[in-house]
């Protein structure tokens, strides 16, 4: 694919894509325990919500009513059937996938696979939260001082730095920079009972998003009276959200600009990311030309990165989804193997020279 082909930020979009193949895999069905952390057109408007199947990602139980959870059809596709569309590598088919990548100059969609079916999208939900939190912070609201400290309930480890310090006491700003650079479970918690679920989700509707959301805090035993998940979305929703971020269109540039800070210091560039070589401790600055902002979700059976990347041929988003809960072996290296080609394909796209097929990038400035 030429990195020409995109032009500058304000170039014109690739030409028309074509059908490639289809994505074989079913519905969702119930999760067992899994402890971890972390419209019909493609660039139409959201259309009816749908949620996820179970997953008991996160904190034990609490005592203040839980959440609505997704309705029952969780994990379908919109449309007739998915399909692949532009050049993107063969996908496992044991796997169920949702994949988009876009231009963000105009938010024309270059390459796409079932980009309407929702899964499961582990800690990439966390976004919601900082936006309301960015939200509340610009219009005066909330205090980027003000010290939070964690409820006993609300205590839990894997993802994140906080239940590993002697502090138990941050301000609100820090605990984002936690959430966006290590997918802080113990700091999501403690912003999400500050601000309240029902905000988060009041936020995503206003922005035109209806199948993607944070549905419930991090739990480490979730049980039936419980959303049966972190997060879900669809790969045409969160490939939008992440162009719209870079657009400076969340709720308004300032709120934008926040919150495209706290996820610059992202240190997870193990999936699409890893394609373009940069030190994952730090990255905030451009690097050879080239900007990254992204967010990762991580649980045993399921990888997610949604991002941007400016290089000197324009910027593309992404949502690359992968949920392999039904499939009959472990899949993780080939899924990881295939979101590292995904990423090659944007890296060409917007002309970044990018990590050869089989080699990692150098180790961190750390």
């Amino acid at each position: 694919m030429s990195a020409g082909a995109l032009g500058g930020p304000g170039g014109a979009a690739l030409g028309a894509v074509g059908v490639l193949g289809a994505d074989r895999a079913g519905p969702g069905a119930a999760q067992p325990r899994d402890v971890g952390e972390h419209s019909s057109s493609f660039g139409g408007r959201p259309g009816t919500a749908v949620g996820a199947g179970a997953d008991p990602q996160q904190t034990r139980p609490r005592t203040t009513p839980p959440a609505p959870g997704p309705p029952a059809d969780a994990g379908r596709t919109c449309q007739a059937g998915p399909v692949t569309t532009g050049t993107l590598p063969p996908l496992p088919e044991d796997v169920r996938w949702s994949v988009c990548l876009r231009e963000v100059a105009t938010s024309r969609v270059l390459a796409a696979h079932a980009p309407e079916q929702v899964l499961r999208t582990a800690s990439v939900g966390k976004v919601f939260l900082l936006l309301e939190v960015a939200r509340r912070l610009e219009a005066g609201e909330l205090d980027p001082d003000e010290p939070l400290s964690p409820a006993p309930d609300e205590t839990v480890a894997d993802s994140g730095l906080w239940y590993l310090m002697r502090t138990d006491t941050l301000g609100v700003d820090d605990l984002c920079w936690l959430v966006g650079g290590f997918s802080d479970n113990l700091a999501t918690n403690v912003l999400l009972r500050r601000v309240g679920l029902d905000a988060v989700t009041t936020l995503t509707r206003s922005l035109g998003v209806h199948r993607s959301a944070l549905l419930d805090r991090v739990r480490e035993d979730r049980g039936p009276q419980h959303p049966p998940t972190l997060s879900v979305g669809c790969a045409e929703e969160l490939s939008e959200l992440l162009a719209r971020l870079h657009r400076g269109e969340l709720v308004s540039a300032a709120v934008s600009a926040r919150v495209r800070g706290w996820l610059a210091a992202n240190a997870d560039l193990s999936m699409v990311a890893s394609a373009f070589g940069l030190d994952p401790l730090a990255h905030g600055e451009p690097d050879r030309g080239v900007l990254l902002v992204n967010k990762t979700g991580t649980i045993s059976t399921v990888r997610v990165d949604v991002g941007v990347v400016t290089g000197p041929e324009g910027s593309v988003a992404w949502a690359v989804q992968a949920d392999w809960q039904e499939a009959p072996r472990d899949p993780r290296g080939e899924v990881l193997a295939v979101m590292a080609e995904i990423g090659r394909r944007v890296a060409d796209l917007v002309g970044v020279p990018a990590v050869p097929a089989g080699l990692r990038p150098a180790r961190g400035s750390g």
